[in-house]
């Protein structure tokens, strides 16, 4: 008889307070909406569901480099009016708005998909669900395709520490360009990614 799978999933429910603006595509209240059909469906009584602990800036910064945390840290939409040099430098224009609670949003993704690494790793679970993560295109010093965190990035470092190597799969219809970069130069993490290319965003993947 085969073993049940231990599943884990990570959702917070403050996840579908942020906003990119109003005609911004990035919805983040879609999270909630999914986390609404799986209660409905009765979903969440075969899971362990857990509130995901907020990344901080030092967690952050495995990845990232100081100075892009930091701005993450400060930024609001007056900011990045007053200091459009350094906002043109860390974000990506309507793509990355400088929206407000950027930093909190961030870390909420962040935070889920690193303690769900740490689960795994520890053998607490076999499968892990983070909603608010998979933001694949945020490079190490800059946000890009409505990514802000490379949140991805932090879970493989995490699931490094204990695993010789790392099979990333993507399965997004954009180019999971951020994550291969991070991890191009090392034979550790292989990554895969299955997407829709040429003239459509980011334009690598070929």
């Amino acid at each position: 008889m085969a073993t049940r799978k231990r599943i884990a999933y990570y959702y917070d429910e403050e996840v579908g307070n942020y906003n990119y603006g109003y005609m911004h595509p990035m919805k983040p209240f879609r999270m909630r909406m999914a986390h609404s059909l799986v209660s409905a469906y009765g979903l969440d009584k075969h899971m362990d569901v857990i509130r995901p602990p907020r990344a901080t800036a030092q967690e952050m910064k495995m990845f990232h480099s100081n100075d892009y945390v930091e701005f993450l840290q400060r930024v609001t939409p007056e900011l990045a009016e007053l200091e459009p040099e350094h906002a043109s430098v860390y974000l990506s224009g309507e793509d990355c708005p400088a929206f407000d609670g950027v930093f909190e949003f961030s870390s909420i993704s962040a935070g889920g998909s690193i303690a769900g690494a740490k689960r795994i790793n520890h053998g607490e679970s076999d499968i892990v669900i983070n909603w608010s993560g998979g933001l694949h295109h945020a490079k190490k010093s800059a946000a890009s395709g409505f990514c802000f965190i490379l949140d991805c990035a932090m879970a493989i470092l995490e699931l490094l520490r204990y695993h010789q190597r790392v099979l990333y799969l993507d399965i997004d219809v954009h180019h999971g360009d951020g994550v291969e970069e991070a991890f191009y130069t090392t034979d550790r993490v292989m990554t895969v990614s299955f997407h829709k290319f040429g003239d459509f965003f980011p334009g690598t993947g070929h």
